[in-house]
């Protein structure tokens, strides 16, 4: 870094932009990312110098930007906060291969027709990997290419076709979830990939977000075990340092691939909604039982919710998240179609009756 950027940059005095792209990509096992490190140590000495770095948040770039050397000396910009409005990019990217292929095959013209590529920008939800997926799906050999739009579009609720779409050789949309859950997972502690596969499937399945804190409630782990183990899995979630805001998925394709364990190949990581959702039930009414009673907000005698003004403040402030989540929703568990209501489901049943 001294030898081959900063004296000579020193020395030459020029304004200079030096770009490192998907600095995720490294093989780095530091706790914060050797890289960044190394930056820091010698931004200072090169003011007229700008690095501009991208990259999924792995925890290690994230602890790396957090460095006192670095800290104030970066501006982090997130691109899940941008506004969808604003992002012109997927489809100009959706048009220019459209084109490109309309170009190669006869009666393409005017297609796809605007309305089809609204909702296709719509599905891809700013996640350009999975644009890159439509696309790949889309221009297949032996394909005709308005049916493979027609197939995506009349199937909104599946990604099975796109994730097995080749985004370069050897890989695919599924393939690069696999890897970042195998990095997540690591090879050690296979008989702990249980409470990993728990905590997922309160992501996946809830039927509302739920957030670190109030998944460690329903499951009963430790707040702090929870978050760091989504954290291992930050660049697939949309994850606060707040263990009290809620945790979502970055894209639906992600939810969609580790359900189906025709895709999700890995038992380690395969989140499976017939073992899920039973034991989402059961946490939620093992809660309910555990901590509801009698006029839990503090109510005046013989009165009606419509009656009380302050009704949705009484509630946030009486009533743990965990314990609003599970009596709104412990239902839905158990209708989902997966559920068999077994002896200690019927039992917990009864007892909150």
């Amino acid at each position: 870094m001294d030898n081959l950027i900063v004296r000579p940059l020193k020395e030459s005095d020029i304004s200079t932009v030096i770009v490192i792209d998907t600095l995720d990509e490294c093989k780095d096992e530091e706790p914060a990312s050797a890289i960044l490190s190394v930056i820091g140590r010698f931004v200072s000495q090169i003011p007229r110098v700008k690095f501009f770095v991208t990259g999924r948040p792995e925890s290690w770039i994230r602890e790396g930007f957090r460095l006192p050397l670095l800290a104030e000396a970066t501006d982090v910009f997130v691109l899940h906060n941008v506004e969808p409005s604003l992002i012109n990019d997927i489809r100009l990217f959706f048009k220019q291969n459209f084109l490109e292929l309309a170009r190669r095959q006869w009666e393409l013209d005017d297609w796809p027709t605007k309305e089809q590529l609204d909702l296709l920008c719509e599905r891809v939800a700013g996640l350009f990997v999975y644009a890159a997926a439509t696309i790949k799906f889309v221009d297949r050999r032996n394909s005709d290419p308005k049916e493979q739009v027609n197939r995506l579009l009349r199937s909104p609720e599946s990604s099975a076709r796109e994730g097995k779409a080749k985004l370069k050789a050897n890989t695919t949309l599924d393939s690069l979830y696999m890897s970042i859950l195998q990095e997540a997972f690591g090879d050690d502690d296979l008989e702990d990939d249980h409470k990993t596969r728990s905590i997922l499937g309160a992501v996946i399945l809830a039927a509302n977000p739920l957030s670190s804190s109030a998944i460690a409630t329903l499951l009963g782990f430790g707040a702090k075990d929870v978050f760091l183990r989504l954290s291992s899995v930050h660049s697939l979630l949309i994850l606060h340092d707040d263990i009290n805001q809620p945790v979502r998925t970055f894209h639906k394709s992600f939810p969609d691939f580790i359900v189906d364990k025709t895709r999700c190949t890995n038992e380690r990581f395969h989140v499976s909604p017939p073992t899920h959702h039973p034991e989402l039930l059961a946490s939620r009414l093992e809660l309910m039982n555990q901590t509801l009673e009698k006029n839990m907000c503090n109510l005046p005698d013989a009165i009606t919710n419509h009656e009380v003004d302050d009704l949705r403040e009484r509630t946030e402030r009486y009533l743990d998240p965990s314990l609003q989540y599970a009596y709104r929703s412990w239902h839905k568990h158990l209708i989902d179609g997966y559920t068999i209501c077994t002896p200690s489901i019927a039992s917990a049943l009864r007892g909150f009756l």
